[in-house]
């Protein structure tokens, strides 16, 4: 049911988002509510816990489709693969509460204007508006398109332009309290769920009801010691699992209360700044940030000012970020791709830390807020907690098959009771209890407790190592990883930067490296002032902050840093300006210190900064830093070096992370503010190279040598440059000796030409040069009849990455079988690139230290974060240690809990099929095991099972106590038991027949069922293949001889590749200035 709508009563909600969900119209009907009411009654109460359990089941039996225009009920599908169902009520907002305030009528000019999907949404003239609310976002029925769209941000169509005019003063109080109305408070509400409610919805889980029904019906046949056995076991878990919920859930509420409690100035239109709670926040309103350390509370555009950030929530790193204002441009293209830059750099995130705010020239710094609630940064980041990604697991899977089977088996035994007892001429209520008892004999009601077993002592064992886990149910999928994705910077490598030295350039080509081991200052000049003053450092608490790069790159020049104070005076330098000075350890300066005048900050889509400067009683300059490729294309040629290619490979491909420096002179007579960005980084003069080490942690090389051992496969995902990354990945062990890379680059379509691929297999030469100091990576034009056969690894950019993906997506498959090194990859191709490896049934791990890694982390099977902030906190696993030693204990503990949890359900299930098997052998004379007998079998196997760490020994001893009470003729016993006094003979063959089966069954598990080489013989005899994609695709590949091209080009008009669609992928990503 709920597939055939007609047009208009059904439709896609969030389309083209991660939470994308189809939605079904329908309208309560009078008739069917009615007997579902009587069959409530007459089941007793029955089918509201089936309808709870299957909200559509529900929907459809009191409700009868139509359009979604009429709906007063609507029904919500995931549109994953598991397709879960949810049903929301379709409530109504009554503008009519306004009427007294401001005289609000269907032709109030506040809501004719039809422009922004507030007003359209006002049904007029009733004033009134639909609304949904879903997973804590509110939906608003569009009355112009005919849709539900989510409310609670500014509309992405504006243009720069119209959010300056629209906003830039405020908005008026009625245009306040119309929003405030519509969009809901501006909170990120998480109420500490009451224990009773946690404690209802745990109840109502099926296989509680199930124990429930066989705990009664126990109780009625007068088998009270194991019902209450039952019920304690259950109590216990109950309270354990109540126990965890209620934690986390006073967690993220302490998470996010302060949030919640925030005053901010708001300016009005007309009412001016005044003093305002943020959960009154609206978007539109306009922000007024003064003075430091202000917590945002909305996610906010920067419209005046500039801003020092701290995103530390969202990143992970407690990193200080720059954000400009958002230029006020002509045109109507919507403000995020009008902006030059990545449109976050002006953006304020809610959560984040604002520990800077200056305004220009002498006006405050002004925000309009964008987005409030749920909506913003922390909101998504909170959602993503209360509401995961579901776990398809094949454990699971199976089990709940193998229940089903179960549960056939025993309606079987049902039957076949009923038919033996009726025929013999029992009462019918012995009957009834007779058939019943089959389901719980069949159906072991200690199942759930057995498979968890496993998982709780794994957990434990985790927590004594520092790995905390907040999934427990991902502990057995973590024995199923086959694939592990790693971060690279401060996962694989270090957390910081080293300056290993400087290569300066004159004339005449580069000169000597200055080494900065050797303790000698760097000689006055203009690349000593580019290092200087080149950077986005700020001064806090009489501490320098800022990105680690450009703190390592300040420290080195031995220079301190200032405010400039209210009497500094000089020519366009305005006062609390940054001001960097020589200190008394510094090289000989002929200027007093250099005041930064204007920055414009990095931008990875950009990948470079510059900033204006002038030094004290000097020329006043422009530096520019960023990638060497990038700096070096906006200098006068004749200024760069010949050897600038080879001696920038040779320091890249050593795992060196190297940074260009320019700089030019400028014109005393044009104010800073006046020039563009474009006039100032033109015609610059090439300075030299800043080399940066970043060196591997001790345990990366031993665990991944160790993963690979296992055969699980390693890939490495970075924002870095990709030369850097194949050296890390070939010192690392990732890629080992003698295995080939083939780097592969995608180019994007042009007016004149199509998107295109080549392949260029790459070779590692060992230079016999000084100069050359180590290996480098260069292009091999010739390759070796053999080298297809050889082990290769494919590297890419994440641009390479995204063309493929859309222009080659027939290759993309291939491509990820050998895939390794993925470089200059943004956050959200991090995440697409886990998914599509998961698409290739690959069970996929990744290893992040939270920054930027996050959307894959949540991705990704299992999720394991290095940082303990507030951004990992969605991460399944956490580990108090900083390195990748956690994967694989991670791993062992997940295969022990899996082999834990698959044994114990073979135990159980295998105690209850036989214990089913003889009780109805014995129905069949009408006849039954003991209250004790059952006692004797239920509590000593299933109460017991908890107990891994010693299971052999509670077996050896059930088995001592069992041949005791065999053999030992104790009449009073044997009476108590309901057990019959048989001949010694019989006694000793029960035995052997016992251990004959003991062996057999021993000979049986580890001759056939552990045989592995048996196992694989019998598939190899029958043909059997792996189902798996990645096992399908990887002997297709073995078996294609023109696999992997090399030297070659393809353009992606061939057949076999997508449609062309155009991207601009963000490049030069550095892991700790990338959201």
């Amino acid at each position: 049911m709920g597939d055939h709508f007609e047009k208009g009563q059904h439709a896609l909600l969030n389309e083209g988002e991660e939470n994308e969900m189809e939605i079904f119209g329908y309208q309560t009907h009078g008739c069917r509510k009615t007997l579902c009411l009587a069959g409530s009654i007459f089941s007793f109460g029955i089918l509201p816990l089936v309808f709870y359990w299957k909200p559509a089941w529900h929907v459809w039996a009191n409700c009868v489709p139509c359009s979604l225009q009429e709906a007063d009920i609507v029904l919500l599908r995931t549109t994953d693969e598991f397709q879960t169902y949810s049903r929301k009520k379709v409530m109504w907002i009554y503008l009519s509460a306004l009427n007294g305030a401001f005289g609000l009528t269907p032709d109030h000019p506040l809501i004719t204007d039809e422009e922004c999907l507030i007003n359209r949404a006002i049904r007029k003239p009733e004033l009134k508006v639909r609304y949904i609310k879903v997973q804590k976002i509110r939906y608003v029925w569009n009355n112009l398109e005919g849709q539900f769209q989510k409310i609670g941000s500014l509309e992405d169509w504006l243009s720069s332009a119209k959010i300056h005019l629209k906003f830039g003063s405020g908005l008026t109080r009625e245009e306040q309290e119309i929003r405030r109305l519509i969009c809901g408070p501006n909170t990120i509400d998480v109420e500490i769920t009451p224990i009773w409610k946690l404690l209802i919805k745990e109840v109502l889980n099926p296989f509680y009801i199930f124990q429930l029904f066989s705990v009664c019906l126990w109780f009625s046949e007068d088998y009270k010691e194991y019902a209450f056995a039952i019920i304690i076991m259950s109590t216990i878990s109950i309270a354990l699992t109540v126990y965890d919920l209620r934690t986390q859930s006073v967690k993220l509420y302490r998470l996010v209360e302060s949030h919640n409690s925030i005053t901010v100035p708001v300016c009005g239109r007309k009412a001016g700044v005044e003093e305002l709670e943020s959960r009154f926040l609206v978007p539109g309103d306009l922000l007024i940030l003064t003075g430091n350390r202000v917590q945002m509370p909305c996610d906010a555009i920067l419209l005046d000012g500039s801003c020092v950030v701290n995103e530390g929530m969202l990143t992970g790193e407690s990193i200080p970020v720059t954000k400009t204002p958002l230029p006020q441009m002509d045109g109507s293209v919507p403000w995020k791709t009008q902006s030059e830059a990545d449109y976050k750099r002006h953006i304020l995130f809610c959560g984040t830390e604002v520990i800077q705010a200056k305004g220009a020239c002498s006006r405050t710094v002004r925000a309009v807020v964008l987005q409030t609630g749920f909506n913003t940064a922390k909101g998504d980041l909170v959602r993503s907690i209360l509401y995961p990604k579901p776990m398809n697991f094949k454990l699971y899977r199976d089990a709940i098959r193998f229940l089903l089977c179960l549960v056939a088996t025993a309606t079987i035994g049902m039957i076949y009771t009923l038919c033996v007892y009726v025929l013999s001429g029992e009462a019918p209520g012995e009957v009834v209890r007779k058939a019943l008892d089959v389901i719980t004999i069949a159906v072991p009601p200690a199942l759930p407790a057995a498979l968890t077993t496993g998982i709780i002592y794994a957990q434990k064992r985790l927590k004594k190592r520092g790995i905390f886990c907040i999934s427990p149910q991902r502990i057995n999928v973590c024995g199923q990883l086959n694939l592990v994705c790693f971060d690279k910077t401060g996962t694989l490598t270090r957390e910081g930067l080293d300056i290993w030295g400087v290569m300066p350039c004159d004339k005449n080509g580069f000169q000597e490296v200055h080494s900065f081991a050797s303790g000698r200052a760097l000689p006055w000049g203009p690349l000593c002032a580019a290092m200087a003053s080149c950077h986005s450092l700020i001064l806090l608490d009489e501490t320098i902050q800022g990105d680690p790069l450009d703190l390592k790159m300040f420290e080195a020049t031995n220079w301190e840093m200032a405010t400039s104070g209210d009497n500094f005076h000089i020519r366009e330098v305005p006062a609390h300006a940054m001001v960097v000075k020589p200190s008394k350890t510094a090289s000989q300066v002929p200027v007093e210190g250099i005041a930064i005048l204007h920055q414009f900050p990095f931008s990875s889509a950009l990948q470079r900064m510059t900033v204006i400067v002038q030094e004290m009683g000097g020329d006043r300059l422009a530096f520019m830093k960023g990638a060497p490729e990038k700096v070096a294309s906006f200098c006068q040629p004749e200024t760069v070096p010949a050897s600038f290619v080879s001696e920038l490979q040779i320091y890249t491909t050593q795992g060196f992370r190297v940074i260009a420096l320019a700089y030019k002179k400028l014109e005393m007579d044009h104010h800073t503010t006046a020039l563009t960005r474009d006039q100032v980084e033109a015609d610059l003069i090439f300075l030299g190279l800043l080399i940066l080490e970043n060196r591997l942690k001790e345990e990366t090389k031993p665990v991944l040598e160790e993963l690979i051992s296992a055969r699980i496969r390693t890939v490495m995902i970075t924002g870095d440059n990709l030369q850097t990354a194949i050296t890390v990945a070939r010192n690392s062990g990732m890629v080992s000796e003698g295995q080939k890379v083939i780097l592969i680059e995608a180019s994007e379509s042009t007016g004149s030409s199509s998107a295109s691929i080549s392949w260029k297999l790459v070779e590692e030469k060992k230079p016999t040069a000084y100069e050359n100091q180590d290996n480098y990576i260069n292009i091999r034009e010739e390759v070796s009849e053999n080298s297809r056969e050889e082990s290769y690894h494919f590297a890419l950019s994440g641009k390479s990455f995204q063309v493929i993906s859309q222009h080659f997506s027939s290759l993309l498959p291939k491509i990820l079988m050998n895939g390794t090194i993925f470089a200059r990859m943004s956050p959200g191709q991090k995440s697409s690139l886990v998914e599509e490896f998961q698409k290739l049934d690959y069970f996929v791990g990744m290893c992040g230290d939270g920054a930027n890694d996050c959307g894959a982390l949540k991705m990704a099977h299992v999720g394991i974060s290095l940082s303990e902030h507030e951004a990992s906190v969605a991460s399944p696993f956490t580990s108090k240690t900083p390195n990748i030693a956690c994967v694989p204990q991670l791993i062992k503990e997940g295969r022990a809990a899996f082999v834990t949890s698959f044994c114990m359900f073979k135990y159980m299930a295998l105690y209850s099929i036989i214990q089913y098997v003889g009780v109805l052998l014995l129905y069949w004379e009408t006849n039954s095991l003991s209250n004790y007998q059952f006692l004797f079998q239920d509590l000593a196997i299933t109460t017991l099972i908890g107990a891994t760490n010693i299971f052999v020994l509670v077996l050896i001893v059930q088995l001592a106590v069992c041949l005791f009470i065999l053999f030992a003729d104790i009449p009073d016993l044997y009476r108590r038991l309901d057990l019959l006094c048989t001949p010694i003979l019989w006694r000793v063959c029960i035995v052997i027949m016992l251990s004959c089966n003991f062996i057999v069954s021993l000979i049986v598990e580890e001759a056939i069922i552990e045989n592995r080489a048996l196992w694989m013989t019998i598939k190899r005899y029958f043909g059997y293949r792996s189902k798996s994609q990645y096992r399908i695709w990887h002997r297709a590949l073995a078996n294609d001889p023109t696999w992997p091209p090399l030297n070659q080009m393809s353009p992606s008009d061939l057949p076999e590749c997508g449609k062309e669609v155009s991207y601009s992928n963000p490049v030069f990503e550095s892991n700790e200035e990338q959201l």
